[in-house]
């Protein structure tokens, strides 16, 4: 079940109309039946993993809470909160990775000229296991950590780990974030659900009309044979168009949803493209994702805090894995490395010059924001290549000056710049205004806003439930 099909539709409506009847904890059961439902709609095989990895991290959390902080415990919390990590990591990785490492190691023995080495062992991969057992995991560290203290209510937990309108793509909610909300009684009031409502439609129209619209001709211009400089860079575009509305459009979705029954989920997208360098990007861009991997891996790696070489190591480590997290194929890794090395980069570049002090309204902001963009693009193409092989010719394409006398059809030119400037021309809007403008706007512009969203939708928006993108990491 995916936010775009009709399924998802009738739970929603089912969950609206009963929720305002019942008391706060009828409220949170009414929430959890329906989060269940929702993942067990993707098999049960799913939803069993799900209950396990979080039966884990409960019973983990209390135990490691229950060692208490007496001399000899810190022995035994260490040995717990490792088991915990273990077995968050051990299940994201034997589902998730375990073909990818066995055709790894089978492709080096080829290239020793010698047989496979292993069978090839493949798993169907289940609904949301990248976001949940990162959910799961930091509230196990942050339990070690003293940050908060260990749950004593199943239910709640597992509200918290399995909620329905974040558990396929996140944000990835913490727990001293989402469990308070899980646990105190929540106001329901016709101005949130109202603007729920709006985000949601908003987000619905950056799936259906932009990203989805785009996605054929994205596929078939990766899918081409060879690549000139113009198909290359329309490639680029496209699908920096389509993931970015794709994702941002589940995030807005879900955090709609959520608002509407009385939760705020984290921003997860904070006009991402207009950055003007890579740090910016990453505090703009799957702010949630970014911010655990600071948090859990690469301070505790060291961060800044051992000089500029050690700094750059932590950086590229952390980016590799958060490449990895993306998907299990090489080409996901070195685009890690590639912005782990645009950090080290941008690093070095302000030890050697300082931080950049100048007008961010200038021309010289302006001007490294859209240098930064095609870098940006330059990475999506090694994120969506078919191959690394289909990225090097695309590289070869770009860099061949005969190859830029093909043209393209004006058609698909114009599919990918029509909704790409509209969407440039209101982020700009929404970078004086504020993330949701339509939040100050007299009721009759924001009716009417919302009237075009939804005859948008229905007029030129793709049908059918065309799973997201990040559903498939």
């Amino acid at each position: 079940m995916n936010f775009v099909s009709f399924e998802f539709l009738v739970l929603l409506a089912a969950v609206l109309a009963l929720h305002p009847f019942l008391d706060h904890r009828q409220r949170n059961t009414l929430l959890l039946m329906a989060s269940l439902a929702f993942c067990a709609f993707g098999g049960w095989p799913v939803l069993a993993l799900l209950l396990g990895v979080a039966a884990v991290n409960f019973l983990l959390a209390l135990a490691i809470e229950g060692a208490g902080r007496r001399p000899g415990a810190a022995r035994r919390r260490r040995a717990l909160v490792a088991a915990a990590v273990a077995a968050n990591l051990g299940a994201l990785g034997v589902v998730k990775y375990a073909g990818f490492f066995t055709r790894s190691l089978n492709e080096a023995a080829a290239w020793l000229g010698g047989g496979p080495w292993v069978p090839v062992v493949e798993f169907a991969l289940p609904l949301g296991i990248s976001f949940y057992t990162f959910k799961t995991l930091s509230y196990t560290v942050d339990v070690y950590r003293g940050v908060l203290p260990a749950r004593r209510a199943p239910s709640d937990f597992l509200l918290f780990v399995s909620f329905f309108p974040e558990v396929v793509a996140g944000p990835i909610d913490r727990a001293p974030h989402l469990l308070p909300q899980v646990e105190q009684a929540r106001r329901r009031a016709r101005r949130r659900l109202g603007s729920g409502a709006q985000l949601a439609l908003v987000g619905y129209f950056k799936k259906m009309v932009i990203a989805d619209n785009v996605a054929p001709l994205v596929t078939a211009l990766f899918a081409l044979p060879g690549w000139s400089g113009p198909q290359t860079l329309l490639a680029g575009y496209a699908f920096a168009l389509q993931i970015y509305c794709d994702f941002s459009g589940y995030t807005d979705i879900g955090r709609g949803v959520g608002r509407m029954l009385g939760f705020e989920l984290a921003e997860n997208f904070r006009l991402p493209y207009l950055a003007s360098n890579p740090s910016e990007f990453w505090r703009r861009w799957h702010i949630t994702l970014s911010s655990w991997l600071r948090d859990y891996l690469y301070i505790p790696l060291g961060g800044n805090r051992s000089g500029l070489a050690r700094t750059g190591l932590n950086l590229l480590v952390t980016m590799l894995l958060g490449g990895l997290w993306h998907g299990a194929a090489w080409h996901f890794v070195l685009w890690g490395g590639y912005h782990g090395a645009l950090l080290i980069g941008y690093r070095l570049f302000q030890a050697r010059r300082g931080a950049d002090t100048r007008d961010s309204a200038g021309a010289w902001h302006w001007a490294r924001v859209v240098a930064f963009f095609h870098l940006t693009c330059l990475g999506w193409l090694l994120f969506r290549a078919p191959t690394v092989g289909s990225f090097s010719l695309m590289v070869q394409g770009l860099l061949d000056g005969p190859s830029w006398a093909c043209a393209l059809a004006a058609s698909d030119v114009l599919w990918v710049a029509v909704p790409g400037l509209s969407l440039l021309a209101f982020q700009l809007y929404q970078r004086r205004v504020g993330m949701e403008p339509w939040e100050r706007w007299r009721p009759c512009p924001r009716a009417v806003f919302a009237g075009a969203l939804v005859l948008g939708i229905l007029a030129l928006g793709q049908t059918g439930g065309q799973e997201f993108i990040y559903a498939q990491f």
